[in-house]
């Protein structure tokens, strides 16, 4: 199947990115390379395409009990012009994705999922609708445009481009309004690596103007566009997970430490009675984050060991760009999950001496 292009493709092309082939999308992986851009968005700002990630729109009187039905978290609790984190859990515990849950007004709703599981999560939710839904359910992921704005200088930039008060928006908030002179864009104050930055969802026939306006608005905090590379390496930093790597339907949310986005008490939902028992048989292992004590590069599948035993598994790796230092997430025992825990990531046969540390790795990050 021919790879898509977002509507964004043309200027990555001008601006000489590398190009591979990611979620079904052509994608830019880099620009000027992995480092660089990564220090620019902990530095001033970057901005993202985005939109190969996935978005479903639910509207009507039954659309928040079917949200809390196939998701962990409560969704009742989200007031119109907010966002929650949840996840979508297999009948076993396992997960099916993670996801954003927006409340665009009295019964709108947006769920925002990740690209690689979009096909899937949408077969999942389609398969599990009520037989006469009083609500309407709609994959509009073709028809919109993702567009990231991340770094301490993001609010600055967008400002320059809108008349509304972004001061006063909190983190984890969404809404509409006039964005470089078009009405109406819904935008959020999200995102997935550690800094202060917004999301904005557009029309196809608008990307190319907003990106165009973005770039010229951020020129004297210079912002420069941003490849899925160091988006991968930021979010690393903060211990943001991965589906597929971090996170997957061989994993629950208790050995994720997600389990703040698990809500027992609401009620009936998608493996409830699962979850309750793997929390009462007790974790087995434990997501950690960790850095190296020593010159080393870890990377997903690499083994992670204790005193020559075998504890776990590496997850995600990288050298982070802004600590100078080899850092990664991974599975351990529980007992060996603890910040402080000295472990050894097993690098070509060759065990390196790491530490486990208290998330986020990186902690100079600007979100609000």
């Amino acid at each position: 199947m021919t790879a898509k292009r977002t509507p964004f493709y043309e200027r990555h092309i001008e601006a000489g990115a590398k190009i591979v082939d990611f979620a079904g999308y052509r994608m830019p992986m880099l620009y000027k390379g992995i480092v660089p851009e990564h220090l620019r968005v902990r530095q001033t700002a970057g901005i993202f395409d985005l939109s190969h990630m996935g978005e479903f729109f639910l509207e009507g009187a039954g659309a928040v009990d079917f949200i809390s039905k196939m998701t962990t978290n409560d969704p009742t609790t989200v007031e119109i012009g907010q966002c929650q984190y949840s996840a979508m859990c297999y009948d076993n515990g396992g997960i099916v994705d993670d996801l954003l849950v927006y409340r665009l007004g009295d019964a709108e709703w947006m769920l925002v999922v990740n690209a690689s599981n979009l096909e899937k999560d949408w077969e999942w939710l389609k398969n599990h609708l009520p037989e006469n839904p009083d609500f309407s359910f709609e994959n509009r992921s073709e028809e919109i445009g993702l567009l990231a704005i991340q770094g301490p200088d993001a609010q600055k930039i967008l400002q320059k481009l809108t008349s509304y008060d972004l001061e006063s928006m909190g983190f984890y908030h969404n809404a509409r309004a006039n964005i470089g002179g078009h009405e109406g864009v819904l935008f959020s104050r999200t995102g997935y690596t550690g800094e202060d930055g917004f999301e904005l969802y557009l029309d196809p026939a608008i990307c190319l103007d907003l990106w165009d306006k973005t770039l010229k608005a951020g020129a004297e905090f210079d912002v420069e566009p941003i490849g899925l590379g160091a988006r991968d390496s930021l979010r690393l930093e903060m211990k943001y997970a991965l589906y597929g790597n971090d996170i997957d339907q061989n994993t629950n949310p208790w050995e994720a430490n997600l389990g703040w986005i698990v809500k027992l008490e609401k009620g009936d939902f998608i493996a409830r009675e699962a979850l309750i028992d793997a929390k009462t048989e007790g974790i087995g292992r434990k997501l950690v984050c960790f850095k190296l004590l020593e010159r080393g590069f870890p990377r997903h599948g690499y083994p992670i060991r204790s005193s020559g035993e075998e504890i776990g598994v590496v997850t995600s790796g990288t050298h982070s760009p802004s600590l100078d230092i080899g850092v990664g997430m991974g599975y351990v025992k529980t007992g060996f999950h603890k910040p402080g825990t000295e472990i050894q990531i097993v690098i070509r046969d060759h065990p390196v001496r790491a530490i486990v540390e208290k998330p986020p790795l990186y902690t100079g990050g600007s979100h609000k």
